[in-house]
């Protein structure tokens, strides 16, 4: 049986309207102890990946643990980005037993999750082998967590793929949203996200543009 080739996207693909993406716990007191990430790359990839799914209107939930009592604000990273958007406290380290954001992911109604936060090992694997055990498709953005040690980070990475949650990179995630540069309604949104945010793609971007007037596409 011969297999034809279409130009469409795989289904594995994410589309900014088919999930919701969790912010977990980017907050000063989880920040100190994370070691497994540079904090400055950390900053970077939380700014890469707000940007790009504000701009691209992703259904996002914003979630802290002891805001106000232990663990401090929010990355203002992520709080610029969604200015305005009121911020889930818990008291629950597993996000997903925490009736506030259920509620708010049925509300929403999105068959996938995206999870990026701190600590890998704890604040995203509660949440993601929760929601892969009620069915939910879950995605991992890797270098948008963190955790103690690198150990850390990498065996909880390990047991979410082995459980079923497909990983990813800040980067990745924004590529993906636009993934055909005839998009032409987002074409700056993402560019401009990425000379920003997106390391040495960025800078070739810039180059690039600058010096011969060039564009993706």
């Amino acid at each position: 049986m011969t297999v034809q080739a279409k130009p469409t996207p795989g289904a594995l693909l994410l589309a900014p309207q088919d999930h919701t993406l969790i912010l977990i716990d980017f907050q000063s007191q989880m920040a100190f102890a994370t070691h497994s990430i540079d904090a400055t790359v950390l900053r970077n990839n939380a700014a890469l990946v707000s940007r790009a799914a504000a701009g691209f209107g992703v259904s996002t939930i914003l979630t802290t643990v002891a805001e106000k009592s232990f663990s401090g604000p929010m990355f203002s990273e992520i709080t610029e980005a969604f200015a305005g958007q009121a911020m889930l406290d818990r008291t629950s380290m597993n996000t997903w037993e925490d009736a506030a954001v259920i509620e708010r992911v049925n509300a929403i109604g999105k068959p996938r999750i995206v999870l990026a936060g701190l600590w890998t090992s704890v604040c995203i694997v509660g949440p993601a082998l929760s929601a892969l055990d009620q069915g939910f498709e879950v995605y991992v953005i890797a270098d948008a967590c963190g955790d103690v040690s690198p150990e850390a980070h990498e065996r909880a990475m390990q047991r979410m793929v082995q459980a079923g949650a497909r990983p990813m990179t800040s980067l990745q995630y924004l590529l993906e949203l636009q993934r055909d540069w005839a998009r032409g309604e987002t074409y700056e949104l993402t560019t401009g996200i990425a000379r920003q945010w997106g390391g040495a793609y960025g800078l070739g971007v810039t180059y690039a543009k600058t010096m011969f007037g060039a564009h993706e596409g």
